[in-house]
């Protein structure tokens, strides 16, 4: 499969150049005038300020006309209690963790998206949210320079997303991207053996620049992986009625990560306060001989892994493949733009969506239009 040229991943990349601008300059802002001119307690009350912003924000975000097919002909439903519409969430939230797990592990073009996507996703918040702070904590004695660092990363992934979309054409496989981000991750075996001086913030800047290029490995397989996830699963009918493929895969590997960051993250955590206090805590203690194993080796292991999951799909062995899994997905993009009905047609929605190659195909026009069932790949 081929993303190249896709409007999904040009979409991806440019939502991702705009995340990154604005995390590089809010994690600069922290550690060089809010956390220093506040303290670390009073500087959170920019937060509900910053919440307050995105609301009004999100409230002027139209939905840009978009109409169910046969809107006219839903019969209104009641109204579910409370508790009956939460316990009705968390069930298809179960199911479509469920459908999710079934697609992944019984196809070879899925199962690799595991190791790279959720496990290549927890290696990045680990370095952001747990090595940065135990560098600027124990190595420097400031925690408020984990932000210079944690902005350094964030401009690491602002230039891999752009080397995506400008490389597009080029690279047109998540692979490549993948084994970059695999290489870069071996970049932290530095950091057991530093000893750097403390209360410096000139040091803070160099572990900022080291932490980049990790990023940007990262950042552009992300995107090119986001691309070929949103591709190839918009094809495939789910035999499930109440989720997505899509829906369901997503919802699976955001889980995984995110159960493997709270449990892993939390013994790595614990872990390495016992290294601290074992050494001399406050009197003097020290953290690099755990950095030894949560930073160096835990990143190795997690770049073997995703390295080898990038051979898993078929046609993936060459150095930068131009397809795998023998699907191209270049001329089959659907745009709802040019398909939905327009401002003339909205009294008879049946006879617009016909005229078009409609995007909706289920009865309420909540489910994608899919040209290939999950049985004919697996």
């Amino acid at each position: 499969m081929a993303v190249s040229g896709s409007p999904h991943l040009t979409r991806c990349g440019q939502v991702h150049i705009f995340y990154e601008i604005s995390g590089t300059a809010g994690a600069f802002v922290t550690g060089l005038a809010i956390i220093p001119q506040l303290g670390n307690n009073m500087s959170f009350i920019v937060t509900p300020i910053c919440f307050a912003i995105s609301a009004v924000i999100w409230f002027f975000i139209s939905e840009l006309d978009f109409r169910r097919q046969n809107q006219t002909s839903l019969r209104p439903r009641a109204k579910l209690s409370y508790w009956r519409a939460a316990f009705s969430g968390l069930f298809l939230f179960g199911e479509s963790i469920w459908v999710g797990a079934k697609i992944l592990f019984t196809s070879r073009k899925f199962i690799w998206l595991v190791p790279g996507y959720s496990v290549a996703l927890y290696a990045h918040r680990y370095l952001e949210n747990n090595i940065a702070p135990q560098i600027a904590r124990r190595y420097m004695g400031n925690s408020a320079w984990a932000q210079i660092m944690v902005g350094g990363s964030n401009m690491g992934e602002l230039l891999g997303a752009f080397s995506v979309l400008l490389f597009t054409n080029a690279i047109q496989t998540p692979m490549p991207w993948l084994r970059l981000d695999a290489l870069m991750l071996l970049i932290v075996w530095y950091i057991p053996f530093w000893r750097p001086p403390s209360d410096q913030v000139g040091q803070a800047w160099i572990v900022a620049a080291t932490f980049a290029p990790i990023s940007y490995g990262w950042a552009s397989g992300d995107v090119s992986l986001a691309a070929y996830i949103q591709a190839s699963l918009a094809r495939i009918e789910s035999q499930n009625k109440n989720v997505s493929a899509l829906g369901a895969v997503m919802a699976f590997l955001y889980s995984f990560y995110i159960v493997t960051y709270a449990v892993v993250g939390t013994l790595l955590g614990r872990y390495l306060d016992s290294v601290y206090n074992k050494s001399g805590g406050m009197a003097g203690g020290e953290v690099r001989s755990g950095f030894v194993f949560t930073t160096g080796v835990q990143m190795s292991i997690i770049s073997l892994l995703v390295f080898a999951s990038t051979f898993v799909p078929k046609g993936a062995f060459s150095l930068n493949p131009k397809m795998i899994s023998d699907d191209s997905l270049e001329d089959d993009h659907i745009e709802i733009e040019e398909q939905r009905p327009g401002p003339d047609e909205g009294h008879n929605l049946a006879d617009a969506f016909k005229k078009t190659r409609s995007y909706c195909s289920s009865e309420d026009g909540s489910e994608p239009r899919v040209e290939k069932k999950i049985s004919e790949i697996l």
